[in-house]
């Protein structure tokens, strides 16, 4: 196991215990002092754990070296396993919402407990901690899948200062005698959902895009080409695409050459292009180079 799906292996162990504790913590007070928010706030939670599983699964493919049914490698596993968990996400969601809906449409909700609060509280320091973890770890090592767990906490963090907000006006509303302020509770039950089915979609359209390998477009692709042209006997680049391929790039590209030079020489400067791409941009995994004899078309 390669030093970067060691590290993304261990930040999603790490999400899987910790969000599988913090589940049954706002599972059991919410059941205890009668959340819905609460409750809603820990489904959340069980979803981060079958999302990270997921994860974990998808890390464990992709760093499978490239073979006869897969000659470009298993980088779109992560991509599949960002997809799950964005449909794991908008499950929940809508689940969430449905359930916080019907209390509007029954008997005036009973208040919830003040142990809530701090089950809440606890929730938002730790799952903080978690994405600004996991946020930094992806950035540091490209990984898609890793950087959607983290985006699933962040998103438990937002649910669960709505959360909070819910669960506190209720508890003043029963204080102060103001009926209409116990319907809180549920209300952020809704706003819940609606930050989970947002995040949910976001991950789920960019990990599609990646899944049908998007071309970078050419701003991006600059430095590729200012690293071919400096090679001893690359004439021009005439043409390069890059695609995104899960975590990593591939590039295909086509360079100028002297007309005159033998098909070794050739073949060595194909060489040089490929090395000097895998080279400096650790991105990119895969190249392929076509050489084209250079053609002088003066002044038009």
């Amino acid at each position: 196991m390669n030093h970067r799906f060691k590290q993304a292996v261990v930040a999603t162990w790490i999400g899987i215990v910790i969000n599988a504790l913090l589940a049954i913590m706002k599972g059991f007070i919410g059941w205890l002092s009668g959340s819905r928010a609460l409750i809603a706030d820990a489904a959340h939670s069980a979803s981060d754990v079958a999302g990270s599983i997921a994860v974990l699964a998808g890390l464990r493919t992709a760093q499978k070296p490239p073979d006869a049914d897969h000659p470009y490698g298993h980088g779109k596993a992560e991509s599949v396993a960002t997809i799950i968990v964005a449909i794991l996400l908008i499950v929940v969601g809508l689940e969430i919402a449905i359930s916080s809906l019907k209390v509007f449409f029954s008997e005036i909700p009973t208040p919830p407990k003040g142990i809530a609060l701090i089950a809440i509280i606890i929730s938002i320091v730790v799952k903080e901690g978690l994405f600004q973890y996991k946020y930094n770890l992806a950035k540091k090592i490209n990984s898609s899948a890793l950087l959607a767990e983290a985006w699933h906490h962040r998103s438990d963090v937002l649910s669960s200062i709505a959360a909070f907000a819910g669960i506190l006006g209720a508890i003043i509303g029963q204080q102060l005698n103001y009926p209409f302020l116990l319907y809180l509770d549920p209300l952020a039950g809704i706003l819940v959902s609606l930050f989970v089915l947002k995040i949910g979609y976001t991950l789920a359209k960019e990990s599609g895009q990646i899944m049908m390998e998007q071309v970078l477009d050419v701003e991006k692709t600059k430095p590729f080409i200012q690293t071919v042209s400096t090679i001893d006997g690359v004439i021009q680049v005439d043409e390069l695409l890059a695609r995104t391929h899960g975590h990593y790039i591939v590039i295909d590209i086509k360079v100028s050459v002297d007309p005159h030079i033998s098909i070794e020489e050739g073949h060595v400067i194909s060489n040089d292009v490929k090395k000097e791409l895998l080279t400096n941009h650790n991105e990119i995994r895969k190249v392929f180079i076509q050489i084209h004899p250079y053609q002088f078309k003066g002044i038009q």
